[in-house]
């Protein structure tokens, strides 16, 4: 695993995002874990946060892109936060643009914030979790109304890696559905790898009970690799 994707674990639990015990999803699923980006609140999180997305979306996609479009309301920092550590890290300057909840008709109009979309851009949507798709459902029209875009690809930041609303992950259902590919910073697996059974400043956050938790849920409702 690189070294990249085991300090971002470490960083999710050190700033309270990732969290372990029993939790009611929006999906009704009775979950060992959760996970809220609303979590990062502070300009060292939000600049951390920024650096571990460049570092997956370069991975992933090298440089082949222009714009991250960030859907509001949570993708809005996620981007400008990426655009900004992107051009720390590797030298190139992206735009940023999020959507608006509702259209603006003064001032400042439109549906769009950030850069402007035009013909032959080469988009990557960032998101912080996917669970069910649905963000996307809305997101994709949206960016394909702009012109001829091209979306290069999705990157969250953890692949829960359980069914969507079918047999198989939500970010494969995405990728099978719109033709493009999705990717995670982290997966669970490697969460439960890197955290289980290991001290993490003196704490074990996966010890064998949570562990067997985390089994059994991911009997249930887990694809790929659980």
């Amino acid at each position: 695993m690189e070294s990249y994707k085991k300090e971002f674990i470490e960083f999710m639990v050190d700033s309270g995002v990732l969290r372990f015990g029993e939790f009611i999803l929006k999906s009704g699923r009775k979950s060992p874990f959760f996970m809220n980006a609303g979590g990062y609140v502070t300009g060292t999180q939000l600049r951390r946060l920024g650096e571990y997305y460049a570092k997956a979306i370069h991975d992933n996609y090298g440089d082949d892109f222009d714009v991250l479009f960030g859907p509001a309301y949570k993708g809005i920092p996620l981007s400008v936060a990426t655009t900004m550590a992107y051009s720390e890290l590797y030298g190139k300057e992206i735009r940023y643009c999020s959507n608006r909840k509702e259209v603006k008709n003064h001032g400042d109009t439109g549906i769009l914030l950030g850069s402007p979309l035009k013909d032959g851009d080469r988009v990557v949507i960032i998101e912080d979790v996917t669970t069910s798709g649905k963000s996307i459902e809305e997101t994709f029209p949206i960016v394909k109304a702009q012109g001829k875009v091209e979306i290069r690809g999705l990157m969250v930041s953890l692949n829960r890696m359980e069914r969507g609303k079918g047999e198989k992950s939500a970010l494969t259902e995405i990728q099978e559905t719109y033709g493009f590919p999705a990717n995670a910073i982290v997966t669970m697996a490697e969460v439960v790898e890197h955290l289980y059974k290991k001290p993490y400043k003196g704490n074990i956050y996966i010890d064998d009970t949570l562990k067997e938790a985390i089994d059994r849920y991911y009997k249930e409702y887990g694809v790929g690799g659980f």
